[in-house]
């Protein structure tokens, strides 16, 4: 296992739909343990495989919710049903989001209520996860991941402004940024 750089927005990888995992096999499963072990170290509540420069549709997630239910797992090749977002403007308190592909930042999206996850786990079964609030945030998230986009794109003129800033400030939006979680300062 190792903990590996995590590419920041502006890589091509981070912008370009990622290829259906073919088979699994003992290097896919080195893959998600190292999915694991960035995600665990960055620290975040999920991790594409996108987001360290393999471009295949896989994705871990980590979280525990107010019940004390612990949700980890990975998606292989997944698909994703959504009900559709609720109207108006996101409470920046409750809809607040960030992404280890531009850390240290968060902005206001509005996600879907619910969403059902399927998907295939590590020993080729397939499942299925009925996700409200906040573990339906995390499957969007990182779904859109394995489709070549990032919340940056889902966010409003006047976020997507800022955001524009903060690139020009900090020097990304362009190939080959990335950072080391336990090494760089960086949080997202």
């Amino acid at each position: 296992m190792a903990v590996l750089p995590i590419r920041i927005t502006g890589d091509p990888v981070l912008h370009s739909p990622a290829s259906p995992v073919e088979a699994i096999d003992d290097e896919i499963r080195g893959l998600v343990r190292d999915l694991y072990e960035t995600m665990d170290a960055a620290p975040g509540v999920g991790l594409a495989a996108p987001q360290i420069g393999v471009p295949l549709r896989v994705f871990t997630y980590g979280w525990v919710d107010e019940q004390g239910t612990r949700w980890r797992g990975v998606a292989i090749n997944p698909e994703l049903w959504i009900s559709p977002p609720p109207p108006g403007d996101p409470d920046l308190d409750e809809e607040s989001e960030g992404c280890l592909s531009y850390p240290g930042e968060r902005f206001g999206l509005r996600r879907a209520e619910r969403a059902i996850l399927r998907a295939t786990d590590l020993a080729g079964e397939r499942f299925e996860i009925e996700a409200e609030g906040w573990l339906a945030r995390i499957f969007q998230h990182e779904y859109d991941h394995l489709d070549g986009i990032l919340y940056l794109d889902r966010l409003s003129h006047r976020d997507q402004r800022i955001v524009a800033k903060i690139n020009r400030k900090v020097g990304w939006g362009k190939p080959g940024e990335q950072w080391m979680p336990g090494v760089d300062d960086l949080e997202g």
